[in-house]
């Protein structure tokens, strides 16, 4: 990937084009970002930089970590995401990635946490329809239905859409349209919808099909 930065999604608003049509977009306040480890061919194997988001107090970081950003030099972050940049052998530890490597127009993919929805039934995880709500069906109108055959394969198959965990995992959007960037206030508006709540924590790339 050629650049790469990490921010925190603050909700969804809209942003009148040029040419008078209304875009949907989502705001995020990325970076800025400091570089707080540089991985080499010679010694890790590849080229990549780690970088840090939001600054941390002192108290709220382990003896690990805390001995990780003293070596770097910079101060502890809240959050750390490595990425493997083309320019990565060119920089150093220390420097400082904004959101203004990124300018409006270009092609992004983002990746963040869904938001969970606990443990869920069929109808809600998978979109199953429900059993007809006539006499006989009973108190299982939301329920997966059947399960297979009997003696053949005397077992439910591998991948049954059934219920489960819902949500609460990584997903990533891909070539979404940067609307707006505002370098000033570290902002940066990103036509459609993004992975996570508000307050949750994305990593934003140059696309990857573009």
């Amino acid at each position: 990937m050629k650049k790469a930065i990490i921010g925190k999604k603050l909700g969804m608003t809209q942003i009148f084009a040029e040419n008078g049509v209304v875009v949907p977009v989502t705001v995020i306040e990325a970076g800025p970002c400091v570089v707080v480890q540089k991985k080499t061919t010679e010694t890790d194997g590849y080229d990549a930089v780690q970088l840090g988001f939001e600054k941390a107090s002192e108290k709220h970081v382990n003896k690990p970590l805390a001995g990780h950003f003293k070596k770097a030099g910079v101060e502890p972050q809240k959050h750390l995401k490595e990425f493997r940049l083309e320019g990565a052998a060119d920089m150093n530890v220390g420097d400082v990635i904004a959101v203004d490597t990124f300018t409006a127009g270009e092609k992004v993919d983002v990746s963040g946490i869904t938001k969970g929805h606990g443990y869920s039934g069929a109808v809600k995880r998978w979109g199953h329809h429900m059993l007809n709500a006539t006499h006989g069906v009973g108190p299982i109108h939301r329920q997966v239905g059947s399960m297979g055959a009997n003696s053949t394969p005397s077992r439910v198959f591998k991948n049954k859409k059934m219920a489960g965990q819902y949500g609460n995992e990584n997903l990533t959007v891909l070539n979404l349209e940067v609307i707006k960037v505002d370098a000033e206030k570290n902002l940066i508006a990103i036509k459609g919808a993004i992975p996570g709540a508000r307050g949750g924590i994305v990593f934003i790339r140059n696309s990857v099909k573009a």
